[in-house]
């Protein structure tokens, strides 16, 4: 058996590793980087004389201070699957701040002259965690219109594209990091799936190991604790050979147990025969199982191995049968009993957890399995090594 070892479910959150709070706000201040480019309306404020220095410096201060709240206050957006943005938390107060911002922009403008227009970037840029859908883009697009416009009507103003260039070169970048940030959350999200996925799989396949592993070492202590009893006074001697024996399955399946909890455990077709012909031996069934299984491909044993434990098992507690044969060829496994003990129905034994657990572990080795009721008595199970269903 190759597993893994068994998970627990608080290992689900640890496979996927959580970011740090203090990246997000490392990421929020490495974004403020931005505001170094309104040195150049500063230096033209500081330059003014008077009343035209002070509500310039003023007015520009003001815009930053807004600018850093409203980019520290709001939430990070991203891009929906559809390509347009899509904000976070309640509308009204990044619409409260955007306006605020628009407005010291605009008088940023009218103070300091065209170099005041460096703010129109980063309110097109503030605008992409403000507003959602498509309207920030449109808001960029009016505000390069806007100052294509001002420059060639404006006396004084330089007519060039420069600020365009720069509203445009800003909106891509902010795109561009939040679809980042969509597909950041998308691959979080789809790495939590996955780790439940892992983790409920672990689950089922050690609640399947031990079934199949308490079921059938279980049944043979039950079976030859019985045989004790009844030699105990006809025959002490054997009788406490198959007490020792009891003894040494009960160790045998502890063993088992650990090792499926830990994932390690393997089983061997020939040592699973072998267990089965002694089982059925104290069972007082008669055995008719391979004395060779050298040709069965590598990639099927573990599946056989698994099938004959599980399928003598239902043999010993279920079927009250005579005999039990087991045929492995190129075909696959067939295990049949003669049970005098009709099921109620053509899949009452298949309806077991053994047998969904067997099934489960045929698909994942590309095998199929079928069990049914024979007539006029006993049950079979076949495991075909291709999906090509039982064999007659």
């Amino acid at each position: 058996m190759t597993g893994r070892p068994w998970t627990s479910r608080r290992d689900e959150d640890d496979l996927v590793a959580p970011v740090p709070a203090s990246a997000g706000v490392a990421r929020r201040l490495i974004g403020l980087i931005w505001v170094v480019y309104l040195l150049e309306p500063l230096v033209t404020a500081w330059h003014r004389t008077g009343t035209a220095r002070v509500s310039g410096v003023g007015l520009l201060v003001l815009f930053v201070a807004v600018y850093v709240w409203h980019y520290v206050a709001s939430p990070l957006p991203g891009v929906s699957r559809s390509g347009v943005t899509t904000p976070e938390g309640p509308p009204w107060p990044r619409a409260a701040r955007f306006a605020l911002l628009t407005a010291l922009s605009a008088g940023n403008v009218l103070v300091i002259g065209q170099t005041a227009t460096a703010t129109w970037v980063f309110v097109a840029v503030s605008a992409m965690w403000t507003f959602g859908g498509w309207v920030p883009y449109g808001i960029a697009v009016g505000l390069a219109v806007l100052y294509e416009v001002l420059a060639h009507r404006v006396p004084g103003w330089e007519r060039d594209n420069s600020l365009s260039f720069a509203i445009a070169f800003a909106v891509l970048a902010i795109t561009s990091g939040m679809v980042a940030v969509r597909r950041s959350r998308d691959l979080a999200e789809a790495q939590r799936e996955n780790a439940r996925l892992a983790v409920e799989d672990e689950r089922n396949r050690v609640a399947r190991d031990l079934h199949d592993i308490l079921g059938h070492s279980l049944t043979v202590i039950r079976v030859k604790a019985e045989l004790a009893a009844r030699l105990v006074d006809l025959d002490p001697a054997r009788a406490k050979a198959e007490a020792e024996e009891v003894e040494s399955l009960a160790r045998e399946a502890l063993a088992d147990v650990r090792g499926a909890v830990e994932g390690f455990r393997e089983i061997s077709l020939a040592g699973e025969i072998a267990r089965a012909r002694a089982a059925l031996s104290s069972a007082g069934i008669e055995a008719d199982l391979p004395r060779r299984v050298d040709g069965v491909a590598p990639d099927l044993r573990e599946l056989y191995a698994w099938t004959v434990r599980e399928g003598v098992t239902n043999v010993i507690r279920h079927s009250g049968a005579s005999t039990c044969r087991v045929t492995i060829d190129d075909g696959g496994l067939r295990l049949a009993d003669d049970g005098r003990v009709a099921p109620p129905g053509p899949s009452a034994r298949a309806a077991g957890h053994g047998l969904r657990g067997l099934a489960e572990r045929a698909r994942s080795a590309g095998a199929v399995l079928t069990a049914r009721r024979l007539e006029p008595r006993g049950f079979e199970i076949v495991v075909s090594a291709t999906d090509t269903g039982s064999r007659p």
